[in-house]
């Protein structure tokens, strides 16, 4: 069976256009018009992703990714269609996984799409060996992050991101770098993305008891710190 992603949009023509492209990608589109037919469909029957419009009716996209986000770390897709970047931003720190700003293009959607799901997918047994630094303890082959044997749940993207750092620990990688680690060479987002992503590292890190998990050299990059516990 393909793999099932669920769409979330109010507006019947987005979500024709969507679930055509998904469908030529060899995806199962599943389609929602509102928060809360979204949100029981995710608890009955848990897609592998979810593509959600942040201007929805009943409930909003972002109210529904928190409520999400205190069962399942499903990844998530946000479309915008305000331009205002807080409005981005505000969902990428509330667990979202990336954003695509409408108008958009069918084949950037599926291609983040794709990114995401490689992300999230599960490693075979003789992939990477797991990272080790100071009490933080991140393995890829299980998607597993423990500070102090402490489990501490990251989206898809804070996982790569810190990876990415992990893999290099004592460098000083610039944000370029951790974009094109993360997304690839085709997808472009902003560095504010980055510092989305940086920030809810760090604040879960934090509540796990990390007192210096990412450190910011400033004009240069970030680099990992000694991830010892407060």
């Amino acid at each position: 069976m393909s793999t099932p992603i669920l769409v979330v949009d109010d507006d019947p023509h987005i979500l024709e256009v969507i679930g055509f492209a998904l469908q030529n990608a060899g995806f199962t589109p599943l389609f929602a018009a509102d928060g809360i037919s979204a949100l029981a469909r995710i608890k009955a029957a848990p897609p592998k992703l979810l593509v959600l419009d942040i201007g929805l009716p009943e409930m909003d996209g972002l109210a529904l990714c928190r409520e999400v986000r205190k069962f399942s770390d499903l990844p998530i897709l946000f479309l915008s269609a305000r331009d205002e970047e807080i409005d981005r931003v505000i969902g990428l720190e509330i667990g979202g996984d990336d954003y695509v700003t409408k108008p958009f293009s069918p084949r950037e959607l599926v291609a983040r799409v794709k990114s995401i799901l490689k992300r999230t997918s599960p490693q075979p047994v003789a992939g990477p060996a797991p990272f080790q630094r100071g009490a933080l303890l991140l393995d890829p082959a299980r998607h597993l992050c423990l500070f102090s044997g402490q489990n501490v749940p990251l989206t898809a993207s804070e996982f790569a991101l810190l990876a990415a750092l992990l893999n290099k620990p004592e460098n000083v990688l610039a944000r370029a770098q951790l974009m094109q680690a993360i997304y690839g060479q085709n997808i472009h987002v902003s560095e504010r993305t980055i510092d989305s992503h940086i920030r809810n590292i760090r604040a879960k890190l934090a509540d796990a008891g990390c007192k210096d998990g990412v450190i910011t050299v400033h004009g240069v990059g970030l680099r990992m710190g000694a991830c010892q516990t407060a």
